[in-house]
């Protein structure tokens, strides 16, 4: 902890931490129970008012989801911010009028950067992206759980459908950006102090509908993103490797066996910056060839390269450290 922080300013960092950690990990169960309580109790047309609610509202999760202002500027998340610290880095000015996927690597255990970068205000977003409004994409099972699925909503997340996606990104307007987890769940599997390797070689889904809507990519690495938790050992091949992956498609999520600090889940205290690089422009194409997807995907992993190279030293990586792109 840094010297210059208080007792007081570290507990509520912990405590700031310690909620959000809780909130992805359990939250959504304890939101399914206490909506099955509240069924099962005297004031159980509640409970029947809010399902009748849920269904009316099901489509909102991909279609631009509910963001709360008020939800993204609470004090909470600058003690989350302070606990590692975070910060958000613009390279280059992004023009409002246009709407931009943003390629968010790596995935780290738990997306920690990608989510207060892009969910709340703690970093500066809309100070520093006027005219921008972030929409992190997160799976859609979430937002079939009762409760929770408002919650994260309020924050700005939104359904990863490709549905979901291109109705951010088609927008008229303009001034939208959607973003995406590129490595996926499977990538939290190699999220470990040191490492520096990417699931992107074969997802080029995101490709195809940056062409398919006109919108521009934009590359986006975050330096100290896989110090934050330690994992148990599962090398490609052993036997706690393949049984996450073969449960990774039937749950959705990967099972990551990970711990923080005191061999709790609390991360450990490590610098993150999130380094957004330039956008490229992409012209629109509804139906693109694999030429095409194949093009704008190796100048993709280009400027993404670029950007790590450029800004490696500045975050305490070796210059013999390159990225491994799997």
């Amino acid at each position: 902890m840094a010297a210059s922080c208080s007792p007081l300013r570290g507990a509520l960092q912990v405590l700031a931490v310690s909620q959000w950690v809780f909130s992805f990990l359990a939250l959504a169960q304890v939101c399914l129970v206490a909506l099955i309580f509240v069924l099962l109790s005297r004031a159980w047309t509640l409970g029947v008012l809010y399902l009748v609610w849920l269904y009316w509202d099901r489509d909102t999760p991909r279609t631009g989801g509910r963001r709360s202002a008020w939800v993204r500027d609470w004090a909470v998340w600058r003690h989350f911010r302070d606990y590692f610290p975070i910060s958000l880095v613009r390279t280059a000015p992004l023009d409002p009028s246009q709407n931009y996927l943003f390629g968010f690597h790596p995935h780290g255990v738990l997306a920690v950067g990608a989510f207060s970068n892009f969910c709340t205000e703690a970093t500066g977003f809309s100070r520093l992206f006027p005219g921008l409004r972030p929409h992190l994409l997160m799976l859609p099972c979430w937002f079939h759980l009762p409760l929770f699925r408002d919650y994260i909503m309020s924050s700005g997340l939104v359904s990863s459908t490709k549905a979901s996606a291109a109705y951010l990104l088609s927008r008229p307007e303009g001034g939208q950006v959607a973003v995406l987890v590129v490595g996926g769940a499977l990538e939290a599997l190699e999220a470990k102090p040191g490492g520096l390797s990417l699931r992107i070689r074969n997802q080029k889904g995101f490709i195809k509908l940056a062409l398919e809507q006109g919108a521009s990519l934009v590359p986006v690495f975050s330096f100290g993103e896989n110090e934050l938790f330690r994992q148990c050992p599962n090398p490609p091949g052993s036997w706690l490797r393949r049984a996450q992956e073969a449960l990774q498609p039937l749950l959705s999520v990967a099972l990551p066996l990970f711990h923080g600090r005191l061999g709790l889940l609390l991360p450990f205290r490590a610098p993150v910056h999130t380094v957004v690089g330039a956008a490229i422009p992409v012209q629109r194409c509804p139906r693109p060839s694999q030429a095409q997807v194949d093009a704008l995907h190796a100048l993709y992993v280009e400027r993404l390269t670029q950007l790590f190279e450029e800004h490696k030293a500045r975050y305490g990586v070796p210059a013999d450290r390159h990225l491994v792109l799997t």
